[in-house]
């Protein structure tokens, strides 16, 4: 996502406007490869979008679908929608800089007659099928409908990354695609109506499944390349080569080895692309997204941001400040660290670096807190239904035991900002830059949606139904706010919540392949013997290694990809050593939350850093400094379930104070900056020291934390005026 299409008059506007200081937080993003069409062209996908997220609703709430056949169209609209919308190479430019190539147009049109040539063979098999046919006969699969489908998607895949076309236009390429990913997702519709779904995995599979398999996963994957990067299908790619590799690896990643057939007739079913991810996709996540489409349409990210402003942007670095609160607002709403920063930090990026902060701390502290986001409950970005549905924990309880995990990460990035406003001698903002809190306190009703989601989730509603009921109350709400929600309002919310469901949709598809290559190879049950190896020397250093590995596979991903596949690679591992299931899913997803701010390949604090101008790679080592809280509140849900709500409440009472005060040392340590001072390294290593002990947990390294903490206050009380401030 391109962070300067969002709002880019932000970036330059003065905060003068002492009514409304937020304008715009609520526009939809405009990313570099999506197209803007004009006149008709608009007006049908428009109408595709408003159709897709429709079909949900009523589907959802009104006339279930069968389960295959609901989530396999939930995938396909993801992707002829994704198709026509995105473009897979640069768009021409009127200046002549970027020119179309001729040639790709008439390969195009030719590609599209083998495409459609599938997707009429589709209909052939389903008029056989109703016939009776208890078997399509193997040649029309394979030479009528799986090659010349295979055929019109990989040459389409292809000649899209070269087929360059202005902005407005529609690709006769990306048509291609369209119509083979109708084709692939027909033929399943067709085939998993009839018992033949059960011969799935066997050699008495359709070899027309393994076709429509392979051309959907390469549709899927390269939709995900266009909408989220190329990481995740690097990934994917290398899981994929696995399935075939593996009988000639050596050690503990071998295994007998899957041929193409039996592995693609089981990738596209529930162990897989229509499993746990696509589950979640297909319920829970697009109605939070038709939810924040509604709150979109409504203005109340702009009220949240406001509302923010309000609140703490007097404070010493208010901007910084209000990066955290509306941060962690808009991340009930938002289901990426890195959409999260698009949001708000095109407006507090610039306001923290007119009050002091350098580039790379302003970028830094709005990546850091856009990623706390993330996991904020109630809704905890799409990570949390995933959760629910891998460890059938109920929601829930999932969102109360990530009640002070939030606290003690915002609480973190809070006193960071602090300190180094602080240390660096940095104002608040005036009266007169804010908005005025009696005129926003008088809207508070707006908060009202979110207040009837989290009463009905915990009055025992369904998550569907409850979603439901905040959608339609925002609708409602908005009647008595400045910005009523009529029926093209409505209408336009439909819309946007249809196009931002794509990337989410894909990029849980193309986990779900991943997932698929865990569970069929039996991957993820080696690496937890790899774990139990490694506990029997150090159960430290097997999370240590479980930390990393989570890490590295959430890199460059978003949030709802990296815990798939670390949840599916890593927590069976935790499991297996013994730990809790919540707290060890809570571990994977903390990890998997915060690789989007760890280096080398940090999404958040990249975008982060486009916004700010700073230099992308200083800018995610600043942001992992001030989230490093995040990296450590995981190992203390190991030693303290207390932090996730798993003891008496005089036991939980005292994990927070302790682990809050932990959290406050660490920060004022790693900052340099204790009693209104800046400190001296061995007393930062003290306030470190003392940090860990009280984040610990127990009462003897409560106690040695508070006689650490209280030794160095006695000697920087004796230092005194000694110590000198540090410049900016």
């Amino acid at each position: 996502m391109n962070s300067e299409d969002k709002h880019p008059e932000a970036v330059e506007r003065e905060p003068t406007d002492a009514v409304l200081l937020a304008d715009g937080v609520d526009e939809e993003a405009v990313e570099a490869n999506r197209r803007l069409f004009e006149g008709w062209l608009f007006w049908a996908v428009a109408a595709m979008a408003v159709v897709y997220s429709s079909f949900h609703l009523y589907t959802l709430n009104i006339a279930p679908l069968e389960t295959w056949t609901f989530r396999i169209i939930h995938v396909c609209g993801a992707l002829v929608l994704g198709y026509v919308l995105y473009s897979g190479t640069q768009f021409t430019t009127e200046d002549g800089t970027v020119k179309a190539r001729r040639w790709t147009t008439p390969l195009a049109w030719l590609l599209l007659l083998p495409a459609l040539y599938a997707l009429y063979q589709t209909r052939v098999m389903y008029r056989l099928v109703e016939t009776g046919t208890l078997r399509v006969p193997a040649n029309i699969e394979t030479w009528h409908y799986g090659w010349p489908l295979m055929v019109a998607t990989g040459l389409g895949i292809v000649l899209s990354w070269f087929h360059r076309k202005p902005r407005s236009g529609f690709s006769v390429a990306d048509l291609v695609l369209v119509v083979c990913s109708i084709a692939a997702a027909t033929y399943f519709l067709v085939v998993f109506n009839t018992p033949l779904r059960m011969s799935t995995g066997t050699s008495f599979a359709p070899i027309g499944i393994s076709f429509a398999a392979v051309a959907g996963t390469a549709l899927i994957m390269e939709m995900t390349r266009r909408v989220a990067g190329l990481a995740l299908v690097i990934i994917a790619l290398i899981f994929l080569g696995y399935v075939f590799a593996g009988p000639y690896l050596p050690g503990f990643l071998g295994y007998p080895g899957l041929s193409v057939q039996r592995f693609f007739s089981q990738v596209y079913t529930d162990a897989g692309v229509l499993g746990p991810t696509t589950a979640v996709s297909s319920t829970y996540i697009i109605l939070f997204i038709i939810f924040a489409g509604f709150l979109q349409a409504s203005k109340v990210g702009d009220y949240f941001v406001n509302f923010a402003f309000a609140v703490a942007g007097r404070a010493r670095g208010g901007p910084a400040k209000v990066a955290i609160f509306a941060s962690g607002l808009m991340g009930m709403i938002n289901g990426t660290s890195a959409g999260n920063v698009v949001s708000t930090g095109s407006l507090t990026i610039p306001l923290m670096k007119k009050v002091g902060y350098s580039k790379q701390s302003s970028g830094a502290v709005e990546a850091a807190a856009s990623t706390g986001g993330q996991i904020m409950p109630p809704i905890m970005g799409a990570g949390a239904f995933i959760m629910a549905e891998i460890t059938g924990i109920p929601y829930t309880e999932i969102a109360i035991a990530a009640i002070i995990p939030a606290i003690l990460y915002f609480a973190s990035v809070y006193f960071m900002v602090d300190f180094e406003a602080a240390r660096t001698g940095m104002r608040g903002m005036r009266e007169d830059e804010l908005p005025s809190l009696r005129m926003l306190v008088r809207q508070v009703y707006l908060f009202v949606p979110i207040i009837i989601l989290i009463v009905a989730l915990f009055m025992g509603y369904s998550v569907i139904r409850a979603g439901t009921l905040a959608t339609v109350s925002a609708a409602v709400v908005s009647w008595i706010s400045p910005n009523k929600m009529g029926i093209r309002a409505i209408l336009k919310a439909l819309e946007l919540a249809g196009v931002m469901a794509i990337q989410i949709i894909v990029v849980c598809a193309c986990a779900g392949v991943i997932v698929g290559v865990i569970s069929l190879t039996g991957v993820g049950a080696r690496f937890s013997s790899l774990l139990l190896g490694l506990a029997e020397a150090s159960q430290l250093l097997a999370l240590i290694f479980a930390m990393m590995i989570s890490i590295l596979l959430g890199m460059g991903m978003p949030t709802t990809a990296a815990y798939a596949v670390a949840a599916s690679v890593v927590a069976p591992g935790l499991i297996s050593l013994g730990i809790d299931p919540l707290t060890a899913h809570f571990f994977v997803f903390y990890f998997a939350v915060v690789s989007a701010i760890t280096p080398p390949v940090a999404l958040a604090s990249y975008a982060a850093a486009g916004i700010s101008g700073a230099n992308a790679m200083e800018t995610s080592v600043a942001s992992f400094k001030i989230g490093l809280a995040a990296f450590i509140v995981p190992f203390m849900f190991f030693y303290n379930g207390a932090l996730l709500m798993e003891a008496s409440w005089p036991a939980i009472i005292r994990a927070l104070f302790t682990a809050t005060i932990g959290v406050y040392l660490l920060s004022a340590g790693v900052q340099g900056w204790f009693m209104r001072v800046s400190a001296a390294w061995f007393v930062r290593w003290a306030l470190v020291l003392a940090a860990f002990l009280m984040i610990e947990g127990g009462i003897v390294t409560d106690l040695a934390g508070v006689a650490v903490a209280v030794g160095a206050f006695l000697v920087q009380k004796a230092r005194g005026g000694k110590a000198q401030l540090v410049g900016s």
